[in-house]
């Protein structure tokens, strides 16, 4: 008859060391030190994840509404601008290599004015069927068409196309109407006027950055060149297939048309704004990243209140032949055993509760100064792999030195007072 197989017994040494990790009766405090290592562990792994979540999620966030409202490459003319030929231009460089859109730009500053308020905003002037191929204020109405600012309103009049933000301001809405008002004026007997046009709101956007749903108006760029007295294109501006490719197309475009040409990229751009955010990271990274360390101290204090309770067990083990190597590692795996455990409870509750953080948008900020109306919060899986490995990295570094302690105990030196 056939026996049943036994059950694969753990190692001696992880054995021991669970077995001192529950602990009771006299031995129980070394048990809630252990939990308190534990929990340690746990809140520093899941501040650093949230750290690193709400950061990331940040830099995400802004990156995505920056380029969904402004354009990936920048093409400036330099001397005489882009004159007549704008639209020979806008088609060579729409052709060019990893470009998937281009349309021209007419950019100045006006006052707006409503029924009851006004506002300064900057007047962007666009081709409407052009525009949509470039940034996502075509996708981003919530009122209106961006169609419909090359189309005549109601009363006859030009169109305007206005952030969301800016429409609560000054209480307009699609079919209203608003005075612009621009510092390029025409020459009178009183002196230079300024010119002054009015238009029907035909379209609210709302692209989720701040600085453009409060102070930007679309118009055509018939309207943009009489209403600040241009008569050549600013510029124009590109979408390129891979947002990190830019730079690299950005020089390409420049060597390629000349040097009467400038080009710029959205890297660039802000750079100022990512570098600020990833020192802040880094410097929260950091300073949470002391937490796990405080939590390696107490697995070394834990440690050494266990090697000297443990004393006369230790010097057993030695005399019944258990090697230094096997001592060490009983220790070693107590440590890491609390680590590990501390390091997935803080793992699971930092991604759980970033995940409650991001998807319910429990953390509000002010959109004026934050650009955002709420704190994103998300969890790469790299950062995290590296926070996880990290943290275990540490807490078993913390186990070295009360390891070796209890392996150089000399058993005739703990057995001769017991």
């Amino acid at each position: 008859m056939l026996e049943a197989p036994a059950l694969m017994q753990p190692p001696f040494e992880l054995y021991v060391a669970v077995r001192y990790l529950l602990a009771r009766r006299k031995q129980a405090f070394i048990s809630i030190i252990s939990l308190i290592s534990t929990v340690g562990v746990a809140v520093g792994v899941a501040a650093v994840i949230l750290a690193l979540a709400l950061m990331t999620g940040l830099q995400e966030e802004l990156r995505a509404r920056i380029l969904g409202s402004a354009a990936h490459v920048y093409v400036w003319k330099l001397g005489e601008g882009l004159g007549e030929d704008y639209r020979a231009e806008v088609s060579r460089l729409r052709d060019s290599p990893h470009v998937l859109g281009a349309a021209p730009v007419i950019l100045g500053k006006a006052l707006i004015s409503g029924p009851e308020t006004e506002a300064f905003i900057t007047v962007k002037g666009i081709d409407a069927a052009l525009e949509p191929t470039v940034t996502d204020v075509g996708d981003s109405m919530v009122s209106g068409r961006l169609e419909a600012l090359a189309e005549a309103g109601g009363n006859g009049r030009e169109g305007i196309v206005i952030g969301q933000s800016l429409s609560s301001q000054l209480s307009v809405f699609v079919g209203d109407t608003v005075t612009v008002l621009t510092p390029n004026g025409t020459l009178s007997p009183l002196g230079i006027m300024p010119r002054s046009r009015r238009l029907e709101v035909v379209g609210v956007f709302s692209l989720g950055l701040f600085e453009y749903d409060s102070a930007y108006g679309y118009v055509t760029l018939d309207v943009a060149r009489r209403l600040l007295d241009r008569t050549t294109v600013d510029y124009v501006e590109l979408r390129v297939d891979d947002i990190y490719r830019a730079p690299e197309v950005s020089d390409e475009l420049a060597a390629a048309l000349g040097p009467q040409y400038l080009t710029q990229d959205w890297a660039d751009l802000n750079r100022s704004l990512f570098s600020a955010l990833w020192l802040e990271r880094l410097a929260v990274s950091i300073a949470i990243g002391l937490i796990v360390m405080v939590a390696a101290l107490n697995i070394v204090a834990s440690l050494i209140l266990l090697v000297m309770e443990k004393s006369r067990d230790i010097a057993i083990l030695k005399t019944m032949g258990t090697s230094r190597r096997s001592i060490m590692s009983i220790f070693m795996l107590q440590g890491l055993v609390i680590g590990v455990v501390g390091t997935a409870l803080g793992g699971l509750a930092g991604v759980g509760l970033a995940s409650v953080l991001d998807r319910y948008r429990l953390i509000q900020v002010p959109a004026d100064v934050y650009q955002i109306s709420h704190v994103p919060f998300v969890v790469e899986p790299e950062a995290l792999a590296v926070v996880l490995s990290v943290a275990v990295t540490i807490c078993f570094l913390a186990t070295i030195y009360p390891s070796r302690q209890a392996a150089g105990l000399d058993p005739a030196e703990a057995l001769r007072y017991q």
